[in-house]
């Protein structure tokens, strides 16, 4: 089922963050310190405000977005048609798999959205075959044929 909309409200500090962190996150032993002393806040504030982001909903998730083929890899999107009853069910499968990340609902006859990366084109077939078994639904592979770079900058 989608989640119902919600209006999340920020604060000043939330928007500094929200603009500042967009583009590159320090690659650094206590990157959440870094980010806080370049913007005059506590790392432990950083932390549990882009929790909160995350918790409620404002962002759909905080991580690394890794370049699969660049790092000698490989990665696909994937799409299935989930009977609303077991959307939850099927999700928690699926999201459960360590080469499924960037799950996403849609209102659309394929409902379920989600990339699957991996070392190798072959893990990424067992990864389609498993879901397929498991769930009984079929899963539709959409490899990359051309990848292009947008960098999409938002200011809150």
């Amino acid at each position: 089922m989608p989640r119902a909309e919600t209006q999340v409200e920020i604060d000043d500090t939330d928007r500094l963050l929200l603009n500042n962190l967009q583009g590159g996150f320090p690659v650094a032993h206590r990157p959440f310190k870094d980010v806080a002393d370049r913007l005059g806040l506590r790392e432990d504030d950083v932390i549990a405000r882009l929790q909160r982001l995350v918790d409620t909903g404002a962002l759909s998730r905080f991580g690394t977005i890794l370049n699969a083929p660049q790092l000698g890899g490989e990665r696909t999107l994937a799409a299935m048609r989930v009977p609303a009853g077991r959307y939850d069910d099927v999700a928690a499968y699926v999201n459960g798999l360590d080469a499924v990340s960037h799950n996403y609902e849609r209102t659309h006859d394929f409902n379920m959205w989600f990339v699957i990366s991996s070392e190798d084109e072959a893990e990424i077939a067992r990864t389609i075959a498993s879901i397929e078994r498991e769930t009984g639904l079929e899963v539709i592979d959409l490899p990359t044929l051309e990848e292009y770079f947008v960098d999409i900058r938002f200011r809150f």
